[in-house]
C-alpha cells in the first residue's frame, strides 16, 4: 500500500526534537570522577518526571547534592515527543477521578489546579522559553451519542454546532466542551530542556548516557549499579523511568508500554488559518474512545496525534517501533476528513514513542529498599503536568513525613497489575476491538467492556 500522498515528505523523527539549536549534550559518568560518584539524591531519568523531583529538591534545600542518571538524553523519550497538553487533572479527566475517589475528587482537582499554577510560575520564573499558553482545551463530539456526553460534564462550557465551529471549523464537529483555564500548551522538548537548565543553574549534576541496572540497599543509603560496571552511592533515590522496565520489580506487572503515534504539518499560510478560525489555539480532542487530539505550534504547524494505541507482546521497547507506516496513514487520512479546507498540507515529521498506562489510567506510587527509594509511573499519557505532582509526592515519601498528598487514597491505593503474557496481549487486544466497536454502535459497551468497568479495570485508547 502506497502512503497518502501528504506523507511523501515526512521526516521519521520527532519534531519537536529535530531542531538546530536543541542544547549540548550533558556530560557522561566519567565526568563525575571517583570523587562524585555519590549524592544525597539521585534521580533516575531525565524526562519530566526525574528533572522536577530534582528540581524541586533543590528548591527545597539548596544543599542537598542532587545527582540525574539518564540513559539516553534530556527529553528524548515521552517528554519530548508527546502533544503538548499540560493538563491540570492528575486523574486523566474528570470521569475517571470521581468514579475512582469521588470522596476526595474536589481536593484532587483543586490540587491538579494547584499544580499547573505552579508549573506556570516555574516557566517565569527560570525564564522557559518553551510556548506555554494557558489556553484551554476544546473536547469535540463528531458522533450524535457523544453530544450527550459532552451535556454530562459539569466542568466546562458546552458549545453547541454552530458555536464548536465558529470555535474552529469543521464539518465533522456536532458539539464542543470548552475549557478554558485547565490546560496549557507547551512545545514538550523545549518546556524538558527548559527544567533540566533550571536544575543545573541550581547546581543539579545531570550525566547522560548512564543505564541504571539495580539497586541494592547498602548501610543507611541505597548503591545504582549501572551498566558501565559502576556504582553510585545515594542517600535516597527517586525513579522517573516510567515507560521503561521499573527498578523495582513487583511494580513491573502494574505497567504496559502502550505505542502513541503524531503526525506534523508543515506551516500553514495565513489564508489556511483563517479558514480554520482557531483563535483561541487551544488544544483539541474528541469524544471518541480511539480519539485524535490536535494542537497549533508556535509556527504555526498542526500537530495530529493518536487513535490507534498499539502494544506489542510480552511488553516490548524498540526504536524500530517509533514508526508505524499504517498509523501514520490513517492519521492523515483522518486529518482530512476533519480539516478538508486544508487538502493540499504536507506533513513534516512523522514519529510514536512509548507511553506507560495502568489499569486505573492515572500515576500510582510507592516506596521500596526500606522507604530509600520512591517512585511514580503510570500517568497514561497525561504525564506532561502531572508528573510534576508525582515528584512532590516522591519527595514526600522520602522525607518520611506525612502530607496532604500522601494521606490521599489516590496515593496510597495500588492499581490491579496485568496478567502475564499471553493473557496480557491477548485482554488488551480484546478490550481495543471492543473499545473501536463501541465507536462504532453509538458508545454501547458490550459484556465484555462492561465486566471491566465492573472490576475497575481497562486499557485507555
Amino acid at each position: 500500500m502506497s502512503p497518502h500522498p501528504a506523507l511523501a515528505d515526512a521526516a521519521p523523527s520527532v519534531y519537536w526534537l529535530d531542531q538546530p539549536d536543541r542544547p549540548a549534550p550533558c556530560p557522561g559518568l566519567a565526568s563525575l570522577g571517583p570523587s562524585g560518584r555519590s549524592a544525597d539524591l539521585v534521580v533516575v531519568g531525565a524526562g519530566y518526571s526525574g528533572l522536577w523531583t530534582a528540581l524541586l529538591a533543590k528548591e527545597a534545600d539548596p544543599s542537598r547534592d542532587v545527582l540525574v542518571l539518564e540513559a539516553g538524553s534530556v527529553g528524548w523519550a515521552a517528554s519530548g515527543r508527546n502533544g503538548g497538553f499540560c493538563s491540570a487533572s492528575l486523574t486523566h479527566g474528570e470521569a475517571n477521578g470521581r468514579s475512582r475517589w469521588p470522596q476526595e475528587y474536589a481536593v484532587l482537582h483543586r490540587m491538579g489546579v494547584e499544580n499547573l499554577d505552579g508549573i506556570e510560575a516555574t516557566v517565569r520564573r527560570y525564564g522557559i522559553e518553551c510556548d506555554f499558553r494557558r489556553s484551554g482545551e476544546l473536547t469535540v463530539a463528531t458522533q450524535p451519542h457523544e453530544v450527550e456526553w459532552l451535556r454530562e460534564e459539569s466542568e466546562g462550557e458546552f458549545l453547541d454546532t454552530d458555536a464548536v465551529r465558529a470555535h474552529l471549523d469543521s464539518p465533522t464537529y456536532l458539539a464542543g466542551l470548552f475549557q478554558s483555564d485547565e490546560t496549557a500548551i507547551v512545545d514538550p522538548a523545549r518546556l524538558a530542556w527548559g527544567l533540566a537548565r533550571a536544575c543545573e543553574s541550581l547546581g543539579v549534576r545531570i550525566a547522560e548516557g548512564v543505564r541504571v541496572t539495580g539497586l541494592t540497599t547498602a548501610g543507611g543509603g541505597v548503591d545504582v549499579a549501572t551498566a558501565a560496571g559502576a556504582v553510585i552511592r545515594a542517600g535516597r533515590v527517586a525513579l522517573g523511568t516510567n515507560a521503561f522496565p521499573s527498578l523495582v520489580r513487583r511494580t513491573r506487572w502494574h505497567t504496559v508500554p502502550v505505542y502513541d503515534y503524531a503526525l506534523m504539518t508543515e506551516p500553514l499560510s495565513a489564508a489556511q488559518l483563517d479558514s480554520l478560525g482557531w483563535a483561541s489555539r487551544a488544544g483539541v480532542g474528541d469524544m471518541a474512545n480511539q480519539f485524535h487530539y490536535y494542537r497549533l505550534s508556535a509556527d504555526n504547524r498542526i500537530l495530529w496525534g493518536g487513535y490507534d494505541a498499539i502494544y506489542h507482546y510480552g511488553r516490548q521497547l524498540a526504536p524500530s517501533l517509533d514508526q508505524r507506516p499504517a498509523t501514520f496513514d490513517r492519521l492523515a487520512t483522518h486529518f482530512f476528513e476533519t480539516f478538508p479546507q486544508l487538502e493540499g498540507l504536507r506533513f513534516s515529521h512523522q514519529w510514536g514513542g512509548a507511553i506507560d498506562t495502568c489499569t486505573r489510567f492515572c500515576a500510582f506510587f510507592g516506596t521500596a529498599h526500606r522507604g530509600r527509594v520512591a517512585y511514580a509511573t503510570g500517568f497514561t499519557g497525561l504525564g506532561v503536568g502531572a508528573t510534576r505532582f508525582g515528584a512532590q509526592v516522591m519527595l514526600d515519601l522520602l522525607s518520611g513525613v506525612e502530607t496532604e498528598r500522601t494521606r490521599l487514597a489516590m496515593v496510597r491505593e495500588k492499581p490491579l497489575p496485568f496478567p502475564p503474557e499471553p493473557l496480557a496481549y491477548t485482554g488488551i487486544q480484546l478490550t481495543r476491538w471492543a473499545l473501536a466497536s463501541a465507536d462504532r454502535h453509538e458508545g454501547r459497551r458490550n459484556l465484555w467492556l462492561r465486566a471491566l468497568d465492573r472490576a475497575g479495570l481497562g486499557f485507555d485508547s
